[in-house]
């Protein structure tokens, strides 16, 4: 009885909450067969500064909401049935007026939000479905530090991948990320490792904004990018920021990248502080040899420097 009116009393000033002695693995189903019926109802009842590992487990569904985890909670996990059943997506956009007046932009218009530390996804597509014409449309904007992703998918047209805490580290495996322009963009340190990289309009893969004094940004290692059939005009990335720090190690790449490779943002100034590399890039878009002067072709000496430990520092998301 007395938890009862606890658990009551805390409802009604706090919203819904897990009791402190309750488990922390909770299951989220459309259909009610779970403990709860949306993924922010879950994370909603996570208590704020609880030391423990939450896992919430998704059942197959479109989840069609907003769903941010705060920045209070860390250590959440979301596991997904199906790594491509198991959908979160909602169709916010840059210019969206919402009924408060505010109007949402490219930090706002997230259909998921990522704000806690030491964050994990697996078997889950985080999408925008605001459309093609939409503009800044972000599926997935993650803040939190040391936030990893496994078999996800990340798709949606413009500004996908907002990855967009300065010098935060983020890891994502075995991934798919579809987008058109700019479509993984921001200032976090982040480690690509065997995902496809996939372009629906001629424009630019990324869209880095490095901070002077990071060391790394985006580092993709042993990626695919592909592209629709009729796109054949895409840069590997544009400065964001002058400092922007992109590397592609042991990347395939298909004709729809450009020979030159990158773009310097209509501002030739850029190409003196960006910092682009590649090494042993391949296939019909991997044409090192034509590459423009002020990006840079790693010996096998300096890729070898680009290991986990040294981008990500002590922190091993492999483990």
């Amino acid at each position: 009885m007395k938890r009862t009116l606890r658990l009551t009393l805390a409802l009604l000033l706090n919203g819904p909450i897990l009791p402190t002695d309750a488990q922390t693995r909770v299951v989220v189903a459309l259909d009610g067969s779970g403990d709860f019926r949306s993924v922010q109802a879950a994370l909603d009842a996570i208590p704020p500064g609880d030391g423990r590992t939450y896992e919430v487990h998704i059942r197959n569904g479109v989840y069609s909401e907003v769903v941010t985890v705060d920045a209070r909670k860390h250590r959440v996990r979301l596991i997904g049935e199906d790594a491509e059943r198991t959908v979160l997506r909602y169709d916010n956009h840059a210019g969206t007026r919402l009924p408060n007046g505010d109007t949402l932009n490219t930090w706002t218009c997230a259909s998921t939000f990522i704000y806690g530390d030491d964050f994990h996804a697996e078997n889950i597509p985080f999408r925008n479905d605001a459309g093609f014409t939409a503009g800044q449309a972000v599926a997935l904007r993650v803040e939190g530090n040391r936030a990893s992703f496994r078999h996800c998918r990340m798709i949606g047209f413009q500004d996908v991948l907002f990855l967009s805490g300065s010098g935060v580290k983020h890891y994502f495996r075995d991934c798919y990320i579809e987008g058109t322009t700019d479509f993984i963009f921001g200032a976090s340190t982040a480690w690509f490792q065997d995902c496809h990289i996939h372009s629906r309009k001629n424009s630019h893969v990324t869209a880095a904004s490095t901070n002077s004094i990071i060391p790394y940004g985006f580092v993709f290692r042993n990626c695919r990018l592909t592209a629709d059939s009729t796109i054949d005009k895409v840069s590997l990335g544009r400065p964001w920021t002058p400092t922007a720090s992109v590397t592609y190690l042991d990347c395939w790449m298909d004709r729809h990248i450009i020979p030159e490779g990158w773009n310097n943002w209509r501002n030739p100034a850029n190409e003196a502080t960006a910092r682009y590399a590649e090494y042993r890039s391949r296939g019909p878009g991997g044409l090192p040899e034509r590459r423009v002067a002020w990006a840079r072709q790693l010996s096998p000496e300096e890729a070898a420097a680009y290991t986990l430990e040294r981008v990500l520092g002590n922190w091993d998301p492999e483990k």
